[in-house]
């Protein structure tokens, strides 16, 4: 039982950008860092976000994709703002055209449902935070984090970081079809 209540679980929140076109993104590629880590941490979670989006059906590609992937691990106490939000996925639905509604109703529903509500999350003692950036307008148009006060000593780190970045990653239910 002790193994179990020391494990870390890790709450993901995400906020979006309402102007993202996410019907035509497939393709992907990291943000390439200027000042690469020499340690193999930063490859545990673009591996892990690979995998993710490569399970939704994303490729990778490193000429002009359609997304870029950013990610930051903060080791210091943190605030952060989020945004509250309808639920991505059911967004996601409305404005499909699966959804038949009348200009003037998704006019009102735009109004009453795609407001940026501030939230101010506590300070935390390290967070990881994953963006994901709209490469041809440059601005992100979706990021998940999770309060994370990683221990970089533990033999467990590859572990810790995979479980958290699946934690957020999970939030990005976008799916593709290529």
């Amino acid at each position: 039982m002790s193994s179990c209540m020391s494990q870390k679980d890790y709450i993901a929140e995400y906020d979006f950008n309402y102007s993202g076109n996410f019907k035509r993104y497939k393709t992907f590629s990291f943000v390439e860092n200027p000042f690469p880590d020499t340690t193999f941490f930063y490859n545990t979670i673009e591996n892990t976000i690979s995998n993710r989006l490569d399970a939704q059906g994303f490729r990778v590609q490193v000429d002009k994709p359609d997304l870029l992937i950013n990610y930051k691990i903060f080791r210091d106490t943190v605030k952060y703002r989020g945004y509250e939000q309808p639920n991505f996925d059911y967004w996601l639905t409305r404005r499909s055209s699966q959804f038949e509604i009348t200009e003037e109703m998704e006019k009102e529903i735009r109004e009453r449902d795609e407001n940026y509500n501030n939230v101010k999350y506590l300070q935390n003692t390290g967070m990881l935070v994953i963006y994901v950036i709209d490469n041809k307008r440059g601005s992100t148009i979706w990021q998940g984090y999770t309060a994370a006060n990683f221990d970089f000593m533990s033999p467990e780190i590859n572990t810790e970081l995979t479980k958290a970045t699946y934690r957020v990653m999970d939030q990005f239910r976008l799916l593709t079809r290529n």
